[in-house]
């Protein structure tokens, strides 16, 4: 049921972007995301793109699993779109294709449509990335060490970082337990592939109860062997590896400089994604 989901889950591969510090990966992640709202145009997400696809081929993960991740929140894209297609409230240039009571299909709402669910599409993508090359550990690290100078003011960032990590490494468990109770529940006889929207929301009841359940009892493990090991938090606690930064992530940086780069100059030579749709519809 939910095999195809990869958010959370590790990928190990010795690959450049394996090997980048956690901390630069989350920075190059940030800047990632400044770059696709940053591009104002299908050549700005174009040039976004070709850099995705040159990240995915650098870590070595098969473009198949990261292409799954979007499976996730495939409703969210699809549900988005059509609510900008139907309602969009910006400025018409041309004459609207279908318009009846508060609906109104234009050119700019396809447009508008077509351009934010590519943009949902990539920071899916871009974050798959992330947690496909990166431990939750390291990911736990890299937080940690980013958000050290908050500790000054009394945050419990290492509490933080620990939440964090702690949830991503359950993701795949939690999706695991997931499918077997689906499992047990279908060889009683459930149904969960027929009827309606609210039919098949009413199925899963039975498999919500014994994954709370079964949640409730791991975290409860977890915390009897974090106090067997005597964890008392970050106090006194020293690191195993150290962090370091390398030439990788200096030339990372440099990759990224390029593409915000980049795409300032595509928003500055071709405008908006409504100048391009000028241009097509000889306006």
């Amino acid at each position: 049921m939910l095999n195809d989901v990869t958010f959370g889950q590790y990928y190990p591969a010795k690959s450049f972007v394996h090997r980048l510090d956690p901390r630069a990966k989350i920075l190059f992640m940030i800047a990632y995301f400044v770059a696709v709202f940053l591009a104002k145009n299908f050549f700005g997400l174009a040039a976004v793109t070709l850099f995705l696809l040159f990240a995915v081929f650098m870590s070595r993960v098969p473009f198949g699993r990261v292409l799954r991740s979007v499976k996730m929140i495939l409703f969210l894209i699809i549900f988005t779109g059509i609510l900008n297609l139907l309602f969009y409230s910006g400025e018409l240039t041309y004459e609207p294709l279908v318009q009846w009571w508060i609906v109104t299909i234009s050119y700019e709402s396809i447009v508008q449509t077509v351009f934010l669910s590519f943009r949902l599409f990539l920071i899916v993508m871009g974050t798959s990335i992330l947690t496909l090359t990166t431990t939750p550990v390291a990911l736990t690290d890299g937080i940690e060490s980013l958000l050290k100078p908050l500790m000054y003011i009394k945050v419990p960032v290492h509490e933080v970082a620990l939440i964090m990590s702690i949830a991503l490494r359950f993701i795949p468990t939690l999706i695991d337990e997931t499918n077997r109770i689906v499992a047990a529940q279908k060889a009683r006889g459930a149904d969960f592939e027929t009827g309606g929207l609210f039919k098949r929301a009413k199925a899963m009841i039975p498999v919500l109860f014994p994954l709370i359940v079964s949640a409730l009892r791991r975290a409860d493990d977890l915390g009897d062997a974090m106090e067997a090991r005597c964890y008392r938090g970050s106090k006194g606690r020293t690191k195993y590896k150290k962090l370091v930064l390398t030439w990788r992530d200096l030339l990372g940086l440099l990759f990224f400089a390029a593409l915000i780069a980049g795409i300032v100059l595509l928003n500055i030579y071709f405008g908006g994604k409504f100048d391009i749709l000028h241009y097509f519809m000889g306006g």
